[in-house]
């Protein structure tokens, strides 16, 4: 199928401005930066000056998945569309390998400069990708302090207590557990607690009904919804009466999906607030 005419048109008319910013972009920090998947809005919207930053996802104002809300408040936003990001005339696109693919392959016949950051799974990896997309703005001081400021405190919590481990289970919209390999499994393993799904379904990811979950009797029910949270059907197997009789407040968190869908400081308040829970349940262990 061909593509409409006047889009043809549009962006046949913008492609050497666009090739024009990109020759350039190797001299300066780029000053028209777009990104295309939520984490990559998370991590700009930390370290770029707000001024140059020409877009981010939709997703990054919608309270359910992001935790930079406040800072994305007023910028234009995409829908990870070459249509809408060609008129923009980035010197930068951020993107990622599983996103807005379409979009990236245009983009790359125009030589838009790209920087696509690989899904990281462990802190260090975060690290990394911090420091990657920093120094690609040309914020390499910003960069470093936002490292510096998480391995702080996680150097704080110290080395996970000793004494077995409880186990958690990270229950999903649809009754899915998340396995290793994530940054889920990562925050479990830091806080102290083993994850469900490495006995379960054999280190994957998959979904666990509701009676297999009580059969296996986890210490820590982990869900991503608060009880004023609006119930949709994926979401109504988390509101299952069974999950409010076998577990108790002290055996129950909320860790909201903006904290630990993507790598950034959520990653650590994710690991503050799973720690606490561990010293809690051990504690009222320890009192029995």
């Amino acid at each position: 199928m061909r593509p409409h005419p006047p889009l043809l048109v549009l962006l046949a008319a913008l492609l050497p401005a666009v090739m024009g910013v990109g020759a350039g972009a190797s001299e300066r920090p780029p000053q028209r930066v777009v990104s295309l998947n939520l984490c990559g809005d998370e991590q700009l919207l930390r370290l770029a000056d707000r001024e140059v930053i020409a877009s981010v996802t939709f997703l990054a104002a919608d309270p359910l998945f992001s935790s930079v809300i406040d800072r994305a408040k007023g910028l234009p936003l995409n829908h990870g569309k070459a249509e809408e990001i060609v008129p923009l005339q980035p010197d930068l696109v951020i993107a990622e390998p599983y996103t807005a693919r379409n979009a990236v392959r245009f983009l790359q016949r125009l030589d838009v400069p790209l920087l696509e950051l690989p899904v990281p799974t462990t802190f260090e990896e975060v690290y990394r990708q911090i420091e990657q997309l920093a120094q690609a703005l040309g914020q390499e001081e910003r960069g470093r302090k936002l490292v510096e400021d998480m391995q702080r405190r996680l150097a704080a919590l110290g080395p996970p207590p000793p004494g077995p481990r409880p186990l958690a289970a990270v229950y999903q919209p649809n009754g899915f557990l998340i396995g290793p390999g994530t940054l889920v499994h990562e925050v479990l393993t830091r806080a102290g607690l083993r994850n469900l799904a490495t006995e379960a379904f054999q280190d994957h990811n998959g979904p666990l009904p509701v009676e297999m979950l009580l059969w296996h009797r986890p210490d820590l029910l982990i869900l991503n919804h608060d009880e004023e949270a609006p119930v949709s059907l994926a979401h109504a197997i988390l509101h299952h009466p069974a999950l409010q009789q076998a577990f108790s407040e002290m055996h129950r968190v909320v860790i909201h999906p903006s904290l630990w869908t993507c790598g950034g400081p959520g990653l650590v308040e994710a690991t503050e607030i799973l720690r606490k829970a561990v010293l809690e349940l051990q504690q009222a262990e320890a009192a029995q």
